[in-house]
């Protein structure tokens, strides 16, 4: 009993004093981010930060990915009407050093989960956080293997209406969950968003005040 009183009682002071996260604004228009970082209990705004997406002549994936989280954040604070620091986040698929985006029809979409299927490919996402002053970005990979998809598989899921809007032509938060084998790195940064480096780089950030 004892011990359940001490466990009640550290739990309420954790509650009564959680973590200190600057006050911020998320620049993006995704609720899966949304609902990520509502998760770690920040308080939090949002603007749109719609920005040029076309990956310059020979970018890597890891260069492309940095820019556009960089930018997302940047046109989220010309947009917001504080100081208060961007969020902004960026998430690639990549398979054979090629980027694949979201699909714009079916002939593309079943292209991509052939590539995929039965192989492993990484998923790149990028975070930056941005004031008038200064910066903070992190690149966070993450390996993710497919098992053998079949054309009725793939068909189905195309149908299913869930790739459209994904990066890579799926959601491992959604119906492609049953498609993974395993995944080596953060399960969250494939969703979106990666909390272990978000929550770092928002602490970092405050100390650095």
């Amino acid at each position: 009993m004892a011990l359940v009183i001490l466990a009640t009682a550290a739990l309420q002071a954790a509650i009564k004093n959680p973590m200190s996260y600057p006050d911020i604004v998320l620049a993006s228009s995704s609720p899966r981010r949304r609902e990520l970082l509502a998760q770690l209990g920040v308080s939090f705004s949002l603007v749109s930060a719609d920005i040029d997406e076309t990956p310059l002549a020979g970018e890597a994936a890891t260069d492309y990915v940095q820019r556009l989280a960089l930018q997302k954040a940047r046109a989220g604070l010309a947009r917001s009407n504080s100081d208060l620091p961007v969020l902004g986040a960026d998430t690639v698929v990549v398979a054979d050093g090629e980027i694949l985006g979201k699909p714009a029809d079916f002939a593309q979409f079943e292209r991509t989960m052939q590539l995929l299927s039965g192989r492993c490919h990484q998923v790149m996402t990028a975070i930056a956080l941005v004031n008038s002053a200064r910066q903070l970005q992190q690149l966070v990979c993450t390996e993710v293997c497919f098992r053998r998809l079949s054309a009725a598989e793939i068909s189905a899921y195309w149908h299913s209406g869930e790739p459209q809007d994904k990066a890579g032509g799926y959601g491992i938060q959604g119906l492609a969950a049953k498609f993974v084998q395993r995944i080596n790195g953060s399960y969250t940064a494939v969703v979106g968003l990666p909390l272990c480096e978000t929550e770092q780089l928002l602490l970092q950030w405050q100390e650095q005040l």
